[in-house]
């Protein structure tokens, strides 16, 4: 069987000043078809930002100079979404609970199981990636949204919040007639197959709010 293609968004970056750790860790996700960069410090990978594909991270949490803490305090600071796991060792679970208050994915003490760590990995993974697709969703619709005309927007705005033509028509000062017009241009315009799928699209622009 043919191995696992790897790419940019399947990238683990692995933090840690013990050489032998970073070196057992890479050796077991790359014998899991994942691709691996290390770094003997959270300088080292900061260093790379933003020019670095990312798709999550595996830091120890005691390290020199930048720890795992202050890591996810930078990532957070240059809002830079990418899932990271905390590897820790005895008696600093007090530690891994503050990475997960600051938003770490996950944390395993030493010696961890590679069995849980890989899924825990690629559960990571799938989250950033699937991050990305919603994004790129956001940034279509909202490039759509852009080319509509100022009255199209107007009926949009209305659509969405579950008013009627007539009603709508009533609200701008316009004929009823008017308003499918521009129902009907906006919807070719966002490419939009229903109402619902109209709404769907606000929901993810922001435009609607889901509360």
């Amino acid at each position: 069987m043919a191995p696992e293609k790897t790419t940019a968004q399947r990238m683990v970056h692995v933090i840690d000043d013990d050489e032998a750790l970073r070196e057992s860790l890479a050796f077991l996700l790359r014998a899991a078809q994942l691709e691996v960069k290390s770094y003997s410090s959270a300088k080292a990978f900061l260093d790379t930002l933003p020019d670095e594909s990312l798709g999550c991270v595996i830091t120890d949490v005691r390290m020199p100079d930048i720890s795992g803490i202050d890591l996810l305090r930078r990532l957070k600071e240059l809002k830079i979404g990418v899932p990271v796991i905390v590897v820790t060792g005895h008696g600093d679970v007090a530690l891994a609970v503050e990475a997960m208050k600051i938003g770490a994915a996950d944390f395993f003490e030493k010696p961890f199981d590679d069995d849980l760590l890989l899924a825990s990995v690629r559960s990571a993974l799938r989250e950033q990636e699937g991050e990305k697709k919603r994004y790129a969703e956001r940034a279509e619709i909202e490039s759509r949204i852009a080319a509509l005309s100022p009255r199209e927007r107007d009926v949009l705005t209305g659509l969405v919040e579950g008013r009627a033509n007539k009603q709508i028509a009533f609200d701008l000062g316009i004929s009823p007639r008017t308003v499918e017009i521009y129902r009907a241009n906006l919807m070719n315009k966002m490419q939009a197959d229903s109402l619902s799928d109209l709404v769907r699209m606000a929901l993810v622009a922001g435009i609607l709010d889901s509360n």
